[in-house]
């Protein structure tokens, strides 16, 4: 396991993700998410059967809503994660993704993610002759359609953390207040980001991406030199809370494999 608490609750960095993205969804929501999504996955399992049992969770993939997840599997292409409430077909999925009245959540995540919250799964370096290709710009394109942008990676790093993405595929807040304005986006845009290292939120007035707590054992400077742009940090910085001892023993009701308990 990799503990990175020396308290009597021990439990890894994955786990903590979850936890933390778990607290941001509310009764009401309804989210979908991407194919390599097995924190968000478990972070609204976990919601439902603690503090928000009539949220709605769509697995982008197999398109099936609420699936019953023990154990949890890496992806949410499985075949296993047919076991839930019901499925859609993808046409369905993509056209709920297009309107701005349905889904309240997306968890969003990229090869690159800048100070803005703007996220890329197309490409790194020049399209034409890429470093890295990535999978596509995929569902991506709706995250301004959606109530929040919750964005997650397990990457944190300055090759992830950009000052700006080689290609836009998910929208953030764009290059800041006015050109968010101008476009006059149905979504609310991102509202949190969640790394091995820390949270961070937006600051409300420059739209770029600040920084509100750092995991235990993890320094602010630690996040700082991992962050490839110049990232906002308040004067005061309070630690991530631990996760309780009744949200690890759900986690780990769900996660039987320990696909998380690793990393």
């Amino acid at each position: 396991m990799t503990v990175i608490s020396d308290s009597s609750l021990t439990f890894s960095r994955s786990e903590l993700m979850a936890v933390e993205l778990s607290k941001r969804l509310r009764n009401d929501d309804v989210t979908v998410m991407g194919t390599a999504s097995a924190i968000p996955q478990i972070a609204c399992r976990l919601a439902q059967l603690t503090h928000a049992p009539d949220l709605f969770s769509i697995a982008g993939g197999t398109c099936s809503v609420n699936p019953h997840l023990a154990p949890v599997v890496p992806s949410c292409g499985d075949y296993d994660l047919l076991r839930a409430d019901t499925s859609l077909s993808l046409n369905d999925v993509v056209l709920l993704e297009g309107r701005a009245d349905v889904l309240t959540v997306f968890f969003a995540g990229g090869l690159q993610i800048d100070q803005y919250g703007n996220c890329n799964l197309v490409a790194v370096g020049d399209y034409s002759h890429p470093a890295l290709r990535g999978p596509g710009t995929v569902g991506l394109p709706f995250l301004s359609r959606v109530g929040r942008v919750l964005i997650y990676t397990q990457s944190h790093n300055a090759r992830t953390f950009v000052e700006h993405v080689d290609f836009l595929s998910g929208p953030g807040f764009l290059q800041g207040p006015s050109s968010w304005q101008a476009a006059s986006l149905p979504g609310g845009g991102p509202q949190l980001v969640v790394t091995p290292l820390c949270t961070m939120g937006f600051d409300p007035e420059t739209l770029r991406m600040r920084l509100e707590t750092v995991h235990p054992g993890v320094e602010v400077d630690q996040v700082r030199a991992a962050t490839g742009f110049e990232l906002i940090i308040p004067s005061s910085i309070p630690v991530t809370p631990e996760p309780t001892a009744e949200q690890l023993s759900v986690l780990r009701k769900l996660d039987t494999n320990g696909l998380l308990k690793g990393k």
